[in-house]
């Protein structure tokens, strides 16, 4: 006999049937008078993490909010995630009620705004402001010509007529899918140093896990505790098994026996992606047989790219 119960599926059943956790984020949109509208949103995860030309959030929410609506019609967003303190959390759920306007709900808003950094160096690009509270930022713009979700157009609150969209876009009546290219992550300095210089388990941020509305009165959370690591397994390969997949990364560069021994224990997911990274350094510096030497230089320059961004 199986120890579970068999819980019935029902519309929002990530929170009416499940206990699931999710981000807490504000997503700032555009109005069409030109002022930021902030929404709390928990249907947030990667989308493209790698293997495309770009990397790529997907939000989930209704069509008919302020957030669709401004996506729909500006393309452009920020994807702001605040910390764990009662007062953001208490500010964010102000600011969750369906149906309010921006012009009702932000004059009331107590975060603070500032100009998106993409607008700053291009004032051209008209961005959404962003909040000064939040610990990290994701600046993205909608990939409306996926999915043929470019015609789709802002105007319909009271649900939209189908055809429909498998994945991006007005996905149903009542809801859209919206897949967002990461143009630009913003940290503040405290958390991007502990990235560049290694992160200890006191460097990373509180950041609040919620599980939605839960009883029709309450929006449940819980803040953060200290993290803990638990150590990775080491799975070094052998020499040999690198060697098979460095020989069919391209047909001129090679390496050393040396130069592979930096990288066993590279995971073998992500090896071919290293391998392809030292080929492209090598063509760009007419380098033909990669040497123990190079990867070091290899290593640095990435390192140098991290500090920068």
């Amino acid at each position: 006999m199986s120890s579970f119960e068999n819980l019935r599926v029902v519309d929002n059943f990530y929170q009416t049937s499940l206990f699931f956790p999710m981000p807490t984020v504000l997503i700032s949109t555009l109005c069409e008078d030109g002022s930021t509208n902030l929404g709390p949103y928990s249907l947030v995860q990667p989308y493209y993490v790698a293997g495309k030309d770009y990397y790529a959030m997907l939000l989930s929410c209704r069509n008919s909010s302020n957030t669709a609506q401004n996506i729909l019609r500006t393309g452009k967003c920020a994807i702001n995630f605040i910390t764990d303190e009662p007062k953001y959390f208490k500010e964010a759920v102000k600011l969750s009620w369906p149906g309010d306007k921006p012009e009702e709900k932000m004059p009331k808003c107590k975060f603070k705004l500032e100009m998106s950094m993409i607008q700053e160096e291009n004032p051209e690009d008209i961005r959404p402001m962003v909040m000064s509270e939040a610990m990290q930022v994701i600046e993205c713009t909608w990939m409306r010509e996926l999915d043929g979700a470019d015609k789709d157009q802002p105007g319909e609150l009271n649900g939209y007529e189908g055809p429909y969209h498998d994945f991006n876009g007005i996905t149903s009546k009542f809801g859209a899918h919206f897949i967002l290219r990461v143009d630009k992550i913003l940290m503040k300095k405290k958390y991007s140093d502990a990235i560049i210089n290694g992160v200890k388990a006191g460097d990373f941020p509180n950041l609040p896990v919620d599980y939605g509305y839960r009883d029709s009165k309450n929006f449940w959370y819980h803040r953060a505790r200290r993290m803990k690591a638990e150590l990775l397994q080491m799975r070094e390969a052998s020499l040999e098994s690198v060697r098979y997949a460095a020989d069919r990364a391209d047909d001129k560069i090679k390496f050393t026996d040396e130069a592979l021994m930096t990288i066993l224990n590279v995971p073998r997911v992500f090896l071919s992606l290293v391998l392809k990274g030292c080929v492209d350094w090598a063509k760009e510096n007419n380098v033909e047989l990669i040497t123990e030497e190079h990867m070091k230089i290899i290593n640095d320059k990435r390192s140098k790219e991290k500090n920068k961004k």
